[in-house]
């Protein structure tokens, strides 16, 4: 499935707060009021990956397909993070279940890195649960490496493990 990566709109909240619904432990997982308050904190921004429908025939067609951006299209993930001077921060990184293996999480993840990068940040980190290996795994592949452990991070007292990477390599 081809898919693209666009601006928060008003329009998509509850969809993304079900979407973090899905994705985490009911312990783990953002309250409407929590999640709000992330993407409305100053520098913060949440960038949203929706499926593209492609359409057969038609005057704007090309080789008898034509690339639609279709406002009913279906929402695949998203990412919050936030630009606070030179070090950026990832909040959630969220993709459907299906969707997952299949690169939304990477552009998604990637999109954030540019628009921090283009921000001012030079660095950036995120937070991750000690037991969510596939999170590891994906940010490792990324280039994040594990800066720390803090104990009892999460509500439920889970540990949880502070990722970081550089975007711009000093002169």
């Amino acid at each position: 499935m081809r898919f693209r990566i666009r601006q928060f709109e008003k329009a998509d909240f509850d969809t993304l707060w079900q979407i973090d619904q899905a994705c985490f432990d009911p312990q783990l997982a953002y309250s409407r009021p929590e999640l709000a308050f992330y993407m409305r904190r100053p520098g913060s921004f949440t960038l949203v990956a929706t499926s593209v429908v492609e359409a057969t025939g038609g005057a704007a067609s090309t080789n008898g397909k034509a690339v639609t951006s279709n406002p009913d299209s279906a929402i695949l993930g998203f990412v919050v993070a936030e630009a606070r001077r030179k070090v950026g921060h990832i909040i959630t990184i969220d993709v459907i279940a299906e969707m997952r293996r299949a690169g939304v999480g990477s552009a998604l993840l990637h999109a954030a890195e540019e628009q921090l990068l283009r921000a001012g940040a030079i660095a950036v980190g995120l937070e991750t649960p000690v037991n969510n290996a596939a999170a590891i795994r994906f940010y490792k592949q990324k280039g994040y490496f594990v800066e720390k452990t803090v104990a009892g991070y999460y509500s439920n007292q889970m540990d949880a493990l502070v990722m970081a990477k550089e975007l711009a390599v000093f002169p």
